[in-house]
C-alpha cells in the first residue's frame, strides 16, 4: 500500500511529528528478553488503520505486523517503542531519520527505493475489489465508468489509476481504508480497490453489509510488504538477517497461521528475498 509525497511536505511534516511523538498515547514500548544494554531503544512508527497488519484495540496497537516485529527484534536484540503517528508522518519521520524504521503493510517498489531502504519480504500481497452484492463487477476492467474509493496514496489507488486513468475524477480518495468502507456502504462508492487481506478481513468482519469481493490477477500484480529504514541505514542489514532467520525457523509461520488461519508459502518468499 502507500504512498510518496514531496520532499519539502515530508520535512515540515517530519519535524511536526518529532515533537508530537513524546506525548502520543498510542503507543507500546516493549522490552524484550533478547535485548542487550549496549544497544539503543528503536523508535518504530506506524498507521496502526489497517487491519489485521494493525490497528487500535482498546488503546493497544495489535495485529499482524505488530507480533512480527515483537519477534524480529527479540531475534535482533533490540528494545523498541512502537507508534501510531499516521502514514503520511510516518513517511516524513523515517526519511528524515527521526524514526528509525517503520513497519505498515509497505509495498517494496522501486519508486520508494529511490528514497527508502527495505528489508527483506515478510508477505505477498494483491489487491482486491470490495463491492456491493448486485453490482456486475467480475473483473478490474469492470470499474470502468464507476465511481471507485481508495487510501489516498496508496498502492490501491495506483492499481485504480492505472485501470482508470491518473487522478480520474470517479476515483475518491480518502484518509483511511475505513472511511473508504463506510462510504462504500453509504453508496457514495461503488466499489474499494484495497490489499486483499484488508479487504477480506472487512468482508468477514462485516456479514450484515451484504458485500463481495473479488481478485482479479491479471489486471493486479502482486507486491511484497517489507520494513521500511531511512536510506543508508545500518539497521537493515541486521533486521533483515533477524526476519529471515525468523521465517526460516518457524516463528513466522506461527505468528501467520494464528492471524489468518492458513500456513505462509516460504519458500516464495525466501526466493523473492534473494531476487
Amino acid at each position: 500500500m502507500k504512498k510518496n509525497l514531496s520532499l519539502v511536505y515530508l520535512i515540515v511534516i517530519g519535524l511536526l511529528v518529532l515533537s508530537a511523538c513524546g506525548t502520543s498515547n498510542d503507543e507500546g514500548t516493549n522490552t524484550d528478553e533478547g535485548a542487550t544494554d549496549d544497544k539503543p531503544v528503536l523508535q518504530v512508527g506506524t498507521d496502526a488503520a489497517f487491519a489485521p497488519f494493525e490497528y487500535m484495540e482498546t488503546g493497544e496497537i495489535v495485529g499482524f505486523d505488530v507480533d512480527l516485529l515483537e519477534a524480529v527484534m527479540n531475534e535482533a536484540g533490540y528494545e523498541y517503542e512502537l507508534k501510531n503517528v499516521g502514514w503520511d508522518p510516518m513517511l516524513a519521520s523515517v526519511q528524515g531519520g527521526n524514526i528509525d524504521l517503520a513497519i505498515a503493510g509497505i509495498t517494496i517498489n522501486d519508486d520508494r527505493k529511490e528514497t527508502f531502504d527495505f528489508s527483506v519480504p515478510y508477505f505477498e500481497s494483491t489487491h482486491m475489489i470490495v463491492f456491493n452484492e448486485g453490482a456486475d463487477i467480475n473483473s478490474a476492467k469492470d470499474l470502468i465508468g464507476l465511481k471507485v474509493g481508495v487510501q489516498t496514496g496508496t498502492t490501491g489507488a495506483e492499481a485504480a489509476e492505472k485501470i482508470m486513468g491518473k487522478n480520474h475524477e470517479d476515483i475518491a480518495k480518502y484518509e483511511t481504508t475505513a472511511l473508504a468502507f463506510m462510504s462504500l456502504t453509504n453508496e457514495d462508492v461503488d466499489a474499494v480497490v484495497t490489499d486483499n487481506v484488508v479487504a477480506a478481513e472487512y468482508v468477514k468482519n462485516n456479514p450484515d453489509a451484504t458485500v463481495e469481493a473479488i481478485t482479479d490477477k491479471e489486471n493486479f500484480e502482486s507486491e511484497y510488504y517489507g520494513l521500511m529504514f531511512p536510506k543508508d541505514s545500518e539497521l537493515e542489514e541486521e533486521l533483515s538477517a533477524a526476519l529471515t532467520s525468523i521465517i526460516e525457523s518457524g516463528k513466522y509461520e506461527k505468528i501467520y497461521n494464528e492471524w489468518f488461519g492458513t500456513d505462509p508459502d516460504v519458500d516464495m518468499l525466501l526466493k523473492a528475498a534473494n531476487q
